[in-house]
């Protein structure tokens, strides 16, 4: 689905479920991870996640645009358009969007390996092990107070 077919399923909605028309724009955000849409308070444009419709199609995104028209509608009216307001829950109840969309299956992400940074003491051997580099020039040995060395950094 393209921008402008969304544009057009927005407007096709507004039009059906609310008798007013949706005079703003709808396009996809490529960026939105964690949420199926957001309603602009200041532009008052919607982005739809085009992964939400991918993974779950058509029926999921007339949710997730009929959720965010509710707040646009209630917005340009004055009326409460947040989701704790009671104007909100009574208007998704009444054209039957959903409160939250479903969620998205994240990719399993590989644990990130740790490098270890591996210091000594020039003068006793004590070993320091550290997450960190540090400056050997700052720094002494907290046994004897000789100096310290890099010897390796490990993974």
């Amino acid at each position: 689905m393209t921008d402008e077919q969304a544009q057009k399923l927005v407007e096709q909605l507004s039009n059906e479920f609310f008798d007013r028309p949706f005079i703003h724009k709808a396009y996809f955000n490529s960026r939105l991870k964690t949420t199926g849409g957001r309603y602009m308070l200041n532009s008052h444009n919607i982005e739809l996640n085009k992964k939400l419709y991918d993974q779950f199609g058509l029926e999921e995104l007339r949710g997730i645009i009929l959720h965010e028209l509710c707040h646009y509608h209630l917005h340009i009216l004055g009326m409460g358009y947040r989701h704790g307001d009671a104007d909100f829950r009574n208007l998704l109840k009444k054209v039957g969007a959903p409160r939250f969309c479903s969620t998205l299956e994240q990719p399993k992400e590989m644990p990130v390996q740790k490098t270890i940074h591996i210091y000594s003491c020039t003068n006793c051997g004590q070993i320091y092990k550290r997450k960190r580099k540090m400056d050997i020039k700052k720094y002494c040995c907290s046994i004897c107070k000789g100096k310290i060395k890099f010897l390796r950094s490990e993974k």
